[in-house]
């Protein structure tokens, strides 16, 4: 009987032809939960074991094929068993430590690339799971939909969680390419892609020059990882933006540039020139649409005020540099990069990975980003998840990545770090419920 394939699209072929042993490309995702019983971990490994193959896309594996150019394809893995993917693990005081050596190892490129790790607490009150999923499986917003597959039922959850993306205008470079509707539509379509690549080019040419970065921030890789989670209240976030206009993920990314501000300052080391380059992914998904596997991603890149000493100023640049974003459109624009591997042929994802892979330092010095999950509790076992941080996937040669979700009136920012690099992690988690403090003051909230 034939499997059926699906060719990876070109951006979830980069992802897989990335990774290394000191390179995993993979993101995560840590829920805590509430026991209601001291076998609470348990049936939750049983509840995922047997849900995860109701689940599309929790059952496909990805298969490297030299057929094609160079490509790789998703399909049913034979024989698939979850009970290769939930594991139970032992009993732990600190699940963010527990998290981080589980961070570490990367992914079986033979089987689905995902794992559900389900931690219990120490105290018996609480149990937690880790979800990791390989970039090249799914995007934030994706790995939301499959993980939401296997928690208790909730009506409607993957449409609530999605939200729509922003159009891009017509502007720069591709205004001026002749676009007569008489031309055939596979021309205009070429001339949309070059004058879309073109400006994208040329706005990476300008990023990469010249930095302004931290020692900090950079890392060569050494395959060792280290979480921590930050918990801080919406409301108050709420309140910084009614006063000092903008959106909360503006407020948001202005409290990262602060807590990196004061984080350097408590290593002793200058902050006053240091404006590092943030990457801050856009999902491409569309609202309450049929959902594709794999990453529908394009972003923005914007500097962080890290040398500004007044908390106000860098968020108002925050909101200028987002604002300028939003008006070219997550089409175009350095952050725009993901959308050049569309026009690279399989076989030069293949033989070009390594070198993708430590571009990535070259174009930016950190990555923030956001996940919007459902306002509505979420359930395991019939235990309510109390707290869920996100994890982005680190880039080499970064030593730390940002990911931030808000859920049931709570931001919870998960901080993913080279644990070589970054041995001072809680630190920099500190440091975040700090600088909200302070913005608060200053906008006299």
């Amino acid at each position: 009987m034939a499997t059926h394939t699906d060719p990876l699209a070109p951006l979830d072929l980069a992802f897989w032809n990335i990774e290394s042993d000191e390179h995993p490309m993979h993101l995560g995702a840590l829920g805590l939960f509430t026991a209601d019983s001291a076998g609470a971990a348990q049936h939750a490994a049983d509840l995922l074991t047997a849900r995860a193959p109701r689940v599309p896309g929790l059952g496909m594996r990805i298969r490297d094929v030299w057929y094609g150019a160079g490509g790789a394809v998703r399909e049913p893995a034979p024989a698939f068993d979850p009970a290769d993917h939930v594991r139970l693990a032992a009993a732990t005081v600190d699940f963010h430590a527990a998290a981080g050596a589980l961070m570490e190892r990367p992914l079986d490129r033979a089987r689905p690339p995902w794992e559900a790790h389900v931690l219990p607490g120490a105290d018996g009150a609480t149990f937690a799971v880790l979800f990791k999923f390989h970039h090249a499986l799914a995007d934030g917003l994706r790995a939301l939909t499959l993980a939401a597959g296997v928690m208790d039922p909730q009506p409607d959850l993957a449409a609530r969680a999605h939200r729509p993306s922003e159009p891009a205008p017509e502007h720069g470079l591709l205004s001026w390419l002749p676009r007569p509707q008489h031309l055939p539509g596979a021309v205009r379509a070429r001339l949309g892609a070059l004058g879309q690549a073109l400006d994208i080019g040329a706005s990476v040419a300008r990023a990469t020059w010249p930095v302004h970065s931290s020692p900090a921030l950079t890392a060569l890789p050494t395959g060792s990882r280290r979480t921590a989670g930050v918990v801080l209240d919406l409301d108050e976030v709420q309140r910084i933006r009614k006063t000092t206009g903008g959106t909360v993920n503006d407020v948001l990314i202005a409290l990262v540039a602060g807590a990196l501000r004061r984080w350097l300052a408590e290593r002793g080391e200058p902050a006053d020139e240091v404006r590092p380059r943030a990457l801050i992914p856009v999902s491409r998904r569309r609202p309450r649409a049929r959902q594709p596997q794999g990453n529908r991603l394009s972003g923005y890149l914007i500097r962080l005020p890290v040398d500004e000493a007044d908390p106000l100023t860098r968020l108002r640049t925050v909101r200028a540099d987002m604002d300028r974003n939003k008006d070219d459109g997550a089409h175009r624009g350095a952050g725009a990069v993901a959308l050049l591997a569309d026009h690279v042929p399989p076989l030069g994802h293949r033989l070009g990975g390594p070198v993708v892979a430590q571009a990535a330092r070259l174009l930016f010095d950190i990555l923030v980003t956001s996940v919007p999950l459902p306002s509505l509790g979420l359930r395991l076992a019939g235990c309510p998840l109390a707290e869920v941080y996100p994890f982005a996937p680190l880039a080499q040669g970064h030593s730390l990545a940002v990911a931030v979700s808000t859920y049931r009136g709570r931001v919870h920012y998960g901080l993913v770090a080279d644990a070589e690099a970054v041995p001072d992690l809680d630190r920099l988690a500190d440091a975040l419920t700090r600088e909200l403090h302070e913005v608060a003051t200053a906008a006299g909230v």
